[in-house]
């Protein structure tokens, strides 16, 4: 007999997809423990899973997974055939609709005209050194990395009245933090740093003072001191990233940082393949807030639809950026981004999207 941890490792479907899969009729375990709940599996039930694993990453349905499995034993495989057909003809008529509707939006992005924000002319502001500083520590983890997304692979300075806000993403995370500027109190500029000048530009932000930040057309440029960082913007519209950010009231939750990130560590993690995360492994950390404002890291097997499930790394990444012994957690629905926010300054934040614990 498998443990449901020994069937998650040699067939490919995470412990969660086992469980849910069990919930639905669709593999159910041999043997459940009377007492504990706990799941084991037959010998011959882990073809089964291998089975059911390939029929899902094929994103075939759940009620003809089941009639494949089903008939896949039987003498005549006519029906399990005839299954893998029909849904392999859904995928290419997806696949070319899909194609078709990319084609018109291709056109509509050829023929609209939507120039950077970056206007003629050079747009100048001051600030804190410290304060920039402390601005690209909390948002640079967020930057992308994805060679298809360059546009993602920088820093947006969004400079607008006497506010500079630094904003990176990578789509599965978002960060935000807010400078204070004087000398510019005017229409709103943008430029995206790419993430090595943006990288350059930290380097020189390593005592009090203040620096001098430029944008010229294409080119930007800071200066502390005597000493200087400065290169071509990514020629780039960067995301509407305030459409991202208003989010539903929710439950929140003060953390101390350190035992939290112990918690966390040391805790339970869930791992799977995370298709909404670019498809690769990731270990997941399972979340409850209570509501007295208590944050734990759940224990596997608490299967509360209240949870809320993050990639664990970047959780920890979050909270790191964070730069606080304090946080505050804020929880939406599971399906809702997790915010990450600073007690003394909630205009700097993170915002972390859920992993969906079913699939």
């Amino acid at each position: 007999m498998r443990s449901i941890g020994e069937m998650a490792r040699d067939s490919g479907l995470g412990v969660s997809a086992l469980r849910f899969y069990d919930r639905a009729g669709v593999l159910v375990p041999a043997r459940v423990d009377p007492v504990s709940g706990y799941r084991w599996y037959a010998p011959e039930q882990l073809d089964e899973a291998r089975l059911l694993a390939r029929l899902r990453r094929a994103g075939m349905p759940l009620a003809d997974v089941r009639l494949v499995l089903a008939g896949w034993s039987s003498a005549d495989p006519d029906l399990v055939r005839g299954l893998l057909q029909a849904h392999l003809r859904r995928l290419e008529l997806g696949l070319a609709d899909a194609r078709s509707e990319f084609s018109t939006l291709r056109a509509l992005l050829d023929h609209r005209e939507n120039p950077m924000t970056i206007p003629s002319g050079t747009v100048t502001v001051r600030l804190s050194a410290p304060e920039l500083a402390a601005a690209l520590d909390a948002v640079r983890f967020a930057a992308g990395t994805d060679p298809e997304l360059p546009v993602l692979g920088g820093v947006l300075f969004d400079v607008e009245d006497d506010v500079l806000r630094v904003v990176a993403t990578d789509r599965y995370r978002l960060a935000v933090a807010r400078v204070g500027t004087s000398g510019h109190g005017g229409r709103r500029v943008q430029a995206v740093v790419p993430s090595p000048l943006a990288d350059a530009m930290r380097a020189l932000l390593d005592g009090d003072g203040s620096a001098r930040l430029a944008v010229d057309g294409d080119r930007v440029t800071l200066e502390t001191g005597d000493r200087q960082a400065a290169g071509q913007c990514l020629a780039y519209d960067f995301p509407d990233y305030r459409r991202l950010v208003h989010l539903p009231s929710g439950r929140r939750g003060l953390v101390d940082v350190p035992a939290f990130r112990e918690a966390l560590e040391t805790g339970a993690v869930r791992a799977g393949e995370v298709h909404e995360q670019g498809g690769a492994p990731h270990d997941l950390s399972v979340l409850r807030a209570a509501g007295d404002g208590t944050v734990t890291v759940c224990e596997d097997g608490d299967d509360d639809p209240d949870n809320v499930a993050v990639n664990r790394r970047f959780l920890l990444d979050a909270l790191a950026a964070g730069a606080r012994d304090r946080l505050i957690l804020e929880f939406g629905a599971p399906t809702t981004p997790l915010a990450v926010r600073r007690r003394d300054d909630e205009d700097a934040f993170s915002l972390l999207m859920p992993v969906r614990l079913d699939t």
